[in-house]
């Protein structure tokens, strides 16, 4: 469709025509797609935001019950990916100045993280300018009150160190790198292990420097970026041809075949990345989460004051997170119906391997509800007596995001790629599944609102998340006899333009970074591989173990990360 004609006050957004145009600025954030028009969605502002609103409401799910046995939502990768991805984009991005009331200009804009895979989220600025962060001479991160509820694998589990308000009723704010790591429960905890990680690693090797303790965690983490994180959620032919061998698991980093992000100097943040591509994780989130064998069932965001995993504050001391429900560091029951998921006294509910939803255009109902703790943007409607929790979607705030950066569509990327771009009628909304209700619900882009607002003219977040492609991960479990088997679990991963995206931005960052392993020793081998493999899992099995051993667990063939 022909782009709707809307006025822009002032003439336009300061810097956006040097920022599409431009093959020679790199500022901290940047495009990719540079000579693409912004996508419109209405014939005014007014318009757009109404029918943006549409679309969010679209993609979020209707209330669901609390579920932890099988559910046809689930993908094969472990839940802990979804939370190692929001750890990961809060080690890349932090934008505090950009608004979704106002038009905003990329060019003007200051990433306050490093756009590097330095994790400057987990070391701040170093134990010279934040020693409250640090044990003193051993230069250890400082660890928080102990946590109780996960003494089989978790006995060292600990909250973040934490400040003492003075205020009643004040928050007990997290004292880490990056706050945003404490936004809720689980990725605060996941913190607390790559703390740990750091701590081990120290313990392990009393000889070295902080400086070289640091660059040995760095390359670890980079290592686990290309060889596990991108092969869990980018289909496999996509990753092949930007990162050659991945296929057959042995990824050759020097033949890295960038086609579309070229950064001129150092790295930039690609909006198409930050603004988009990379927001596909919110429909990995599950509505709920057991965090071990003595808490049932928690939302992970709550409209009322139950129990609810938000963070911003003092952890619950009885909810340590038995980290064997998150990712697969011993085999576990998958596929066993509880007859009641809240009754602890079944042992089916005694331990579960909990996976992330499919990657799909379907977030979760709590996400519908953010709170204004975690969101950048206050409800669109102000809360009344009567409604004192309006709701606050998640789907809404990416939407209006992408078009307040300018975002091209899904279907103009597609075609500056070389793609012939999904129809309409492959755009579909909801959940990616093989219940009939669920295909029955689907609707296409081009029937949320009357006219042709979506009419080939799709957001560039909604068309990747629709655009994924069906693949199967390996997931090692027990059978309900209690035998290790190996399933093979339906997934979603990203496709051509979504997969491409985040597939260069990761790979071009740490090309562009001249102390990332990639560049400085492109042979590098982790020296913590366990079996000859370097994942997340095998980092969670050191930051687990003591004195600088690895937790002694079962070992099983993983099948799915590349052998170190």
């Amino acid at each position: 469709m022909s782009q709707p004609k809307t006025a822009r006050p002032h003439g336009g957004v300061r810097g956006a025509n040097l920022s599409r145009s431009s093959v020679n600025f790199d500022g901290p954030f940047g495009r990719i797609f540079r000579a693409l028009p912004a996508g419109e969605y209405g014939i005014n502002d007014a318009a757009t935001e109404a029918n943006l609103s549409l679309l969010a409401n679209k993609m979020s799910a209707d209330p669901d019950d609390i579920k932890d046995g099988p559910d046809p939502e689930e993908g094969g990768i472990p839940a802990a990916f979804t939370y190692f991805g929001q750890f990961i984009d809060h080690d890349l991005t932090f934008d505090p100045a950009s608004s979704l009331q106002k038009q905003n200009d990329p060019d003007a804009l200051v990433d306050y993280r490093t756009p590097r895979f330095d994790l400057d989220n987990l070391y701040g600025r170093g134990p010279d300018d934040q020693p409250y962060l640090y044990e003193g001479s051993t230069k250890k991160f400082i660890l928080g009150k102990p946590l109780a509820g996960a003494p089989e694998v978790n006995s060292g589990a600990r909250d973040l160190q934490r400040n003492q308000p003075q205020l009643p009723g004040s928050a007990a704010r997290a004292l880490i790198g990056d706050p945003r790591n404490d936004e809720n429960a689980i990725v605060s905890q996941l913190q607390g292990i790559w703390h740990r990680f750091h701590n081990a690693v120290v313990d392990a090797n009393p000889g070295l420097t902080f400086e070289q303790v640091q660059q040995e965690v760095r390359f670890h983490y980079q290592w686990i970026l290309v060889h596990d994180f991108l092969p869990k959620i980018v289909a496999e032919k996509v990753l092949e041809a930007i990162l050659p061998g991945s296929e057959q698991k042995k990824p050759d980093v020097q033949a890295i075949h960038l086609k579309y992000f070229h950064p001129k100097n150092e790295g930039f943040m690609p909006l198409e990345f930050s603004a988009a591509a990379y927001r596909f994780g919110h429909s990995m989130v599950r509505p709920s989460y057991r965090l071990n064998n003595a808490v049932g069932l928690i939302p992970i965001f709550a409209r009322d004051p139950a129990p609810n995993l938000r963070g911003f504050r003092t952890m619950t001391e009885g909810w340590a997170i038995d980290w064997r429900r998150f990712i697969d560091i011993t085999p576990l029951p998958y596929g066993i119906f509880p007859s009641d998921p809240n009754d602890l006294s079944d042992a089916k509910n005694q331990l579960r391997l909990q996976l992330a939803y499919k990657i799909d255009t379907s977030l979760v109902n709590p996400l519908k509800f953010l709170p204004t703790s975690v969101s950048d943007a206050l409800p669109p409607d102000p809360p009344t007596p009567a409604n004192p929790n309006p709701p606050n979607p998640l789907a809404e705030l990416n939407l209006k995001r992408g078009w307040r950066m300018r975002l091209p569509t899904g279907q103009a990327v597609a075609k500056a790629m070389g793609l012939i771009p999904l129809k309409d009628s492959e755009i579909k909304l909801g959940k990616f599944t093989t219940d009939p209700a669920d295909i029955a619900a689907q609707i296409p882009i081009d029937q949320v609102v009357q006219g042709d607002a979506f009419k080939e003219n799709c957001p560039l977040w909604t068309y990747i998340l629709a655009e994924t492609v069906e693949s199967h991960v390996t997931v090692h479990a027990l059978d309900q006899e209690g035998n290790l088997e190996k399933r093979r679990i339906p997934t979603r991963k990203l496709g051509p333009v979504g997969g491409t995206i985040v597939a260069e931005t990761f790979l071009g960052l740490l090309v562009s970074d001249s102390s990332s392993y990639i560049s400085s020793d492109p042979l590098w081998k982790p020296s913590l591989a366990i079996n000859g493999v370097f994942g997340l899992r095998e980092m969670f099995l050191h930051a687990l173990g003591t004195n600088g051993a690895p937790l002694q667990a079962q070992l099983v063939e993983t099948g799915e990360l590349a052998t170190a």
